[in-house]
């Protein structure tokens, strides 16, 4: 996963609080929490059907983050020709930190940033997740190679001649 960045791809609920939410937790994790490891690919652009927004969800994994039960973003990202890794739902967010009271739309309250803050750890976690079995898959596949090319050596080394 060095040379690919995962996609934070999260919801356009512009007027609502979730989609808000959604917004901060994307920001949270591009900017603060893995900023080398992740790209904000807005919504937007993919309804849109921005070329290098598209060719971004196509190339890399992707993250989604919805606000409400339509999941546009999930939708958005497989309509684009992309394959969502996770999608988070807000709504799930908030089941499990019932703590949390998110209102606001254009600046949340205290209650939204927190949810927002722990929805963003959970994906922080996941890219976490990611990049280890990305890592894993990598040292199967050079451990694989080695053993093929030494088996390639070995029963080469072992050919007659004929004249």
């Amino acid at each position: 996963m060095d040379a690919t960045k995962v996609v934070i791809v999260p919801c356009s609920g512009i007027g609502k609080t979730y989609g808000t939410v959604t917004r901060e937790a994307a920001y949270n994790v591009v900017e603060d929490l893995r900023p080398d490891e992740t790209q904000l690919v807005a919504l937007s652009l993919l309804v849109l059907g921005d070329e290098a927004a598209r060719a971004a969800v196509a190339a890399q994994p992707a993250i989604t983050i919805d606000g409400c039960k339509l999941a546009c973003a999930t939708k958005m990202v497989r309509e684009s020709g992309g394959k969502v890794a996770t999608a988070y739902a807000v709504l799930d967010a908030y089941r499990r930190h019932r703590e949390f009271k998110p209102a606001g739309i254009a600046e949340l309250n205290e209650g939204g940033l927190q949810l927002a803050h722990a929805l963003a750890a959970e994906i922080a976690a996941e890219i976490d997740g990611m990049k280890k079995a990305l890592s894993a898959d990598s040292a199967d596949l050079e451990a694989k190679k080695s053993a093929e090319s030494a088996k390639s050596a070995d029963d080469s080394s072992g050919e007659t001649e004929y004249a």
